[in-house]
């Protein structure tokens, strides 16, 4: 039975590294590349990393009803589309998404069966060295990126399953035993 995984995190939370893990774990699994309209980050690419849409083609692409969910997030839209999920679902293959809290939940009301995890950092503090490591923002974005994280935090418990991200190869393994223990999902 084919099911859908949806990931969620603070920027800077491991998100990306840790669905790599699950993904290289369970390469059968499907990732649904989210679209947006920011900027490409240097080897980015087009339909593998993000859709990356100008404002006016995913505002088109919002009216037309193309989306499950959608999102402004610091000052870029941010969206999953839905024949890919649909696309997937119906061919019986289970689906990773990955999104921020409010996606999450607009995703738990189209899909209720749906695994939501959780990635969450140590600390506030680690969060901050690990955006300001990352190097991806200005000092401004980080600030708007951690004032965001409080909010995404309290919603932690929401979510089926809350893994903390303080060492990478343990986050991996949690994860992939939350999804191991939920037997909705598809092998």
């Amino acid at each position: 039975m084919a099911q859908l995984l949806v990931f969620a995190a603070p920027a800077g939370g491991g998100k990306t590294t840790v669905i790599r893990a699950v993904r290289a774990s369970h390469p059968e699994w499907s990732f649904s590349c989210s679209a947006t309209t920011r900027p490409p980050r240097p080897g980015e690419v087009h339909g593998q990393d993000y859709y990356f849409f100008s404002r006016e083609e995913f505002e088109r692409r919002i009216a037309a009803g193309e989306f499950l969910e959608h999102e402004e997030v610091h000052g870029n839209l941010y969206g999953t589309l839905k024949i890919v999920v649909d696309d997937a679902l119906a061919a019986g293959r289970t689906m990773i998404l990955d999104l921020d809290v409010k996606g999450a939940a607009s995703i738990k009301r189209f899909y209720p069966d749906a695994l939501t995890i959780f990635i969450r950092p140590p600390s506030l503090e680690v969060l901050k060295e690990r955006l300001i490591k990352r190097g991806t923002d200005a000092p401004e974005v980080v600030a708007k990126r951690l004032s965001r994280a409080e909010m995404e935090l309290a919603q932690a418990n929401l979510f089926d399953c809350v893994i903390v991200n303080n060492e990478i190869e343990q986050a991996v393994a949690d994860v992939l035993t939350c999804i191991e223990k939920d037997s909705r999902a598809a092998e």
